[in-house]
């Protein structure tokens, strides 16, 4: 869920009638049909999904660094673990709170996530509002019984905006979408079309281009890999895809590779952003008598392509490619 969040575009709301205040949250249809939507519009949906999954889920609003403002979801384990969650990048935070009467030379947690301050949490069955002596995130403690620490909004209040009747003027939210893309045959496609990018760069380099179609093999588990990391956050199969690389590259040659995803499929674009790194034009533009290349492209699908789809169709915003780039072996 986190992932597939994180794969819509954030665009902050444009500024009506010359102001300054950005606000302008959208419903969750709306903000799946535009595709994009600013941090309170990733928030509210994944807020929705945790819920739905059966986790204690809120919708945060607070700020981060230099005070702009922010919102992100918390969750609460049933042994009391607090996680935050950036629906932006899809990251996971423990929160432990830092103890302000505890003594100077006290061992204190290091906070490791962005938010600065909390004002208030909600769901769609609470509203609670954060009355501690500090909004300091690092200093909270999320105990929403305790009514010295937050106070709950009415349950007439709530009814008044939450209850089944009180929107009726709302259209009802579709199920998503499934994905329609084939992912074998777009990474097959854009594999293709890197292939010739590269071929035809290094043509213009005066250089020749030697495929290695067993090199590109070995790089589709390092590919799922890094997928499976991000969605999780828990990395695997590391050691076994070194150990296939040393295998494969010949002794008194080296092996350098350029990892990168995007957020579509156009291929001149994506190499365009590839060789912007001093690194991969390096190895793009690798010379001498052994040089071997390989590239290899995986495209992971998640729902609503649809309508990413429909806002521009030469952009996917919800496929993920991961292309390592082409892979030198050389002497």
């Amino acid at each position: 869920a986190a992932r597939f969040v994180s794969l819509l575009a954030h665009q902050r709301p444009p500024v009506v009638g010359g102001g300054t205040k950005q606000e302008q949250w959208c419903t969750l249809l709306a903000f799946l049909c535009r595709g994009k939507g600013d941090c309170e519009d990733h928030a509210a949906l994944l807020c929705s999904l945790l819920l739905g999954f059966g986790l204690d889920a809120y919708m945060c609003v607070g700020t981060k660094a230099k005070g702009v403002s922010h919102a992100w979801v918390l969750t609460r384990g049933t042994d009391g673990t607090i996680t935050f969650w950036e629906s932006l990048t899809a990251h996971r935070y423990l929160h432990r709170a830092v103890d302000p009467d505890a003594p100077p030379l006290a061992l204190q947690p290091k906070p490791s996530y962005p938010y600065r301050t909390v004002g208030c949490v909600f769901n769609h069955q609470s509203f609670l509002a954060n009355c501690q002596p500090s909004d300091a995130v690092e200093l909270c403690a999320f105990d929403f019984q305790n009514p010295s620490r937050w106070k709950a909004m009415s349950e007439e209040a709530l009814k008044s905006v939450c209850a089944p009747a009180s929107n009726t003027s709302l259209p009802p939210l579709p199920p998503l979408c499934a994905p329609s893309v084939d992912p074998a045959a777009a990474s097959n496609q854009l594999e293709l079309e890197m292939r010739y990018l590269v071929s035809e760069h290094r043509k213009d380099l005066d250089l020749a281009t030697v495929w290695d179609d067993h090199l590109s093999y070995l790089l589709s588990s390092a590919l799922s890999a890094y997928e499976t990391e991000r969605c999780t956050g828990v990395s695997c199969g590391n050691e076994e895809f070194q150990d296939a690389v040393r295998r494969a590259v010949p002794d008194g040659h080296t092996f350098k590779g350029f990892p990168i995803h995007f957020l579509h499929r156009n291929a001149r674009r994506a190499f365009a952003t590839c060789l912007r790194s001093p690194f991969c034009e390096e190895i793009v533009s690798c010379r001498g008598d052994h040089v071997r290349l390989a590239v290899r492209v995986r495209v992971f699908v998640y729902p609503e392509n649809a309508c990413a789809r429909l806002e521009d169709p030469q952009k996917v915003k919800n496929v993920v490619v991961l292309t390592p780039g082409p892979q030198s072996a050389q002497l």
